[in-house]
C-alpha cells in the first residue's frame, strides 16, 4: 500500500479522515501526510505499538515529529530482526510511492513497554491511546489482560466491524451502534468505542469506519469527541 494509492481508495470509500498506524512504526506517515495536500483527506500520523502483554494500542498524534519520538521509544524497546521470508519486507516509502529504504526491525513482535508505559508515553507526546479491536481472541487488552485496568488512562476503545449488527450508511458500510457495543461489554460503557477497518489491504478501506461530529478535522477536537465535550460526539447509528 503506496501513499497515493491508500489516498485514492480512501477517497473512493468516501473517508475524510485516515490514522496511519503500521505496527510499531511510524516511518511511513510523513510520505501519507504529505501525498494528502493534493487530496481532501486529513492524515493523523500514528502508530498501533504492541505491548510487551501483546495488547495492539493505537496511538495518534498531532504531528510527524511526535509519532516519530513515539518510535523512538518504541525501537529502544523492541528485539529481533525481520525474517523477510517469512513476514515479507518492511518497505518505507515517499509520497509518490517510490520505496526508499526497509526497515530491519521486527515490527510484528512485542516490545518491553508495558500497556501502562505506552499509554503513557503517547500522553506525554501529546497523543491519544485507544485500545485495539477489544473483541477479538487475539492481541486485544481483554483478551490478554481479561480485563481493562481501571487506572489505565485510555481515550477509548476499538471495535472490529463484524462486531456491528447490519445497520448500513449511505456508501452501504456497517456502522456499529453504539448502545449495541455496549451491550457486549457493560462493564466498559463510561468509555467511548469506534471501529476502524484496521486496513492491511487496499480492499480492506472502509469495512470499518466511525462518524465523528467535530468542528475541525483535527486530533484535538477528534479527543473532544472521544470524551463527548463541547457538542463533539462520535455517531455509531
Amino acid at each position: 500500500m503506496t501513499p497515493p494509492n491508500i489516498l485514492k481508495r480512501a477517497e473512493q470509500c468516501g473517508l475524510d479522515i485516515l490514522g496511519i498506524c503500521d505496527h510499531n512504526s511510524a516511518e511511513n506517515c510523513e510520505s501519507v501526510v504529505e501525498a494528502a495536500h493534493n487530496h481532501d483527506i486529513t492524515v493523523f500520523p500514528g502508530m498501533e505499538v504492541t505491548t510487551s502483554e501483546e495488547v495492539h494500542i493505537i496511538s495518534l498524534f498531532n504531528s510527524v515529529s511526535d509519532a516519530l519520538a513515539m518510535q523512538e521509544t518504541v525501537e529502544d524497546n523492541l528485539d529481533g530482526e525481520n525474517d523477510e521470508d517469512a513476514f515479507g519486507i518492511q518497505l518505507i516509502a515517499d509520497k509518490l510511492g517510490n520505496y526508499t529504504g526497509i526497515n530491519n526491525k521486527l515490527l510484528i513482535g512485542a516490545t518491553r513497554l508495558t500497556v501502562h508505559e505506552v499509554v503513557n508515553k503517547i500522553h506525554e507526546l501529546n497523543g491519544i491511546a485507544i485500545a485495539a479491536h477489544i473483541d477479538r481472541e487475539s492481541f486485544s487488552i481483554i483478551s490478554q489482560l481479561g480485563f481493562i485496568p481501571e487506572d489505565l488512562k485510555l481515550d477509548g476503545l476499538e471495535v472490529t466491524s463484524r462486531l456491528a449488527p447490519d445497520n448500513r450508511g449511505s456508501a452501504g458500510f456497517h456502522y456499529p451502534a453504539q448502545q449495541e457495543v455496549v451491550k457486549q461489554y457493560p462493564r466498559y460503557q463510561d468509555y467511548t468505542f469506534i471501529c476502524s477497518s484496521d486496513a492491511h489491504f487496499l480492499d480492506d478501506f472502509g469495512k470499518g469506519r466511525t462518524e465523528v461530529m467535530m468542528c475541525e478535522p483535527t486530533l484535538e477536537e477528534f479527543h473532544k469527541a472521544l470524551l463527548q465535550k463541547g457538542g463533539r460526539t462520535v455517531i455509531m447509528n
